[in-house]
Formats: structure tokens, C-alpha cells, sequence
């Protein structure tokens, strides 16, 4: 027996990311974990920088970096709109790994003019792409 499936679209401002049946998806709101099966209440949430993870039709699972978002759930499908949206493989760790950096050293230094708010932000997107890429690398 076939499993149920659900339209996905992740678009970010500048392509189309993903298009097709899903199984499953799972990403981060602004207040927690959620789980969206085929089937789920209509919902529209803003999502945190971080992954979607998403369970194609025939149990493919497929990893992409989100920095940040909305999350709109209807009965006809499912939408994700994003400033920037990256496939996991795709993820530059060197460029992650040299963000992550930078935000800690601004937010490290009591000399430095800057925006913690900003800053923090940084810290959770490059963090969040090395998570993806951690996770790719365990797959493998």
C-alpha cells in the first residue's frame, strides 16, 4: 500500500527549491518542532533558521537550510517561503564554518560597535548549516 502524500513547494526569493509529493515534513516554528503529515489542520507559522526535513513520496529523505520563513499548511498542500533556501548538499561547510566564526568573535569582543540582536541571528544560521551538513556526513 502506497503511503498518503502531500504537495510541498519551498521557494526561496530567488528559485524554486523543491517541488513535489511529500510523505512527511519536519521544521522548526518560532515556537518549537512541528510534524506535518498529509492530512494536518491548516496552519501558517514563521519558521527559524534551520532545516526542513522532508520524507519524499517512496521514503527518500531529503535535507534543506532554511534561513528563516513561513510555513503555510492548507488542505491542497503545503508551502515554505524563505529568504534563502539551499539543498543540504549544496551547503558550502568552509563559508558555515567561517560564519560561525565571525559571530562569535563579534559577540565575544566588548570593544566591538554591533548589533547582538544581528549578531545572534548569524550564529543561528551558520549553525544551522553545520547541523545539515553534520547530519549529510553521518548518512554517508
Amino acid at each position: 500500500m502506497a503511503a498518503m502524500t502531500t504537495q510541498l513547494d519551498v521557494v526561496s526569493a530567488e528559485d524554486k527549491i523543491f517541488s513535489g509529493l511529500v510523505e512527511s515534513i519536519r521544521v522548526t516554528g518560532i515556537e518549537g518542532e512541528l510534524g506535518i503529515m498529509p492530512g494536518h489542520a491548516p496552519l501558517m507559522t514563521q519558521i527559524k533558521p534551520g532545516m526542513v526535513r522532508l520524507v519524499k513520496q517512496f521514503g527518500e529523505e531529503e535535507l534543506i537550510y532554511l534561513s528563516g520563513g513561513i510555513l503555510e499548511v492548507q488542505p491542497t498542500g503545503v508551502i515554505v517561503l524563505a529568504d534563502v533556501a539551499v539543498r543540504g548538499e549544496d551547503l558550502d561547510e568552509q563559508a558555515a564554518l567561517e560564519a560561525k566564526k565571525r559571530a562569535d568573535e563579534r559577540m565575544k569582543d566588548p570593544n566591538s560597535n554591533f548589533d547582538y540582536a544581528e549578531a545572534a541571528i548569524e550564529l543561528a544560521k551558520a549553525i544551522a548549516q553545520i547541523r545539515i551538513i553534520e547530519d549529510l556526513k553521518r548518512r554517508k
